[in-house]
């Protein structure tokens, strides 16, 4: 790439090779993008599988009060056993 002199340039010329790389840079961005789009694209068909072989449900935690709940249950469970 030609190293430009910008010292040598008048407004005029910046702008317009300002304006200039803004849109090579759009450009590249844009094409950028779609090149990611397509890679999340193939692989989101392989995390749609995994997800639905691996992942299983959480299990959830018992609450307090079913856990006080099942304790009694059990110490009535012992008392009636023992009488």
């Amino acid at each position: 790439m030609a190293k430009i002199d910008l010292d040598s340039l008048n407004i005029e010329e910046l702008a317009a090779l300002r304006d200039a790389a803004t849109e090579k840079l759009a450009q590249k961005v844009t094409a950028r993008q779609a090149e990611l789009e397509a890679e999340l694209e193939q692989l989101a068909q392989y995390g749609k599988l995994t997800k639905k072989a691996l992942v299983t449900p959480p299990v959830a935690k018992p609450k307090k009060a079913e856990q006080v709940a099942r304790k009694a249950g059990e110490e009535k469970d012992a008392v009636a056993e023992a009488a």
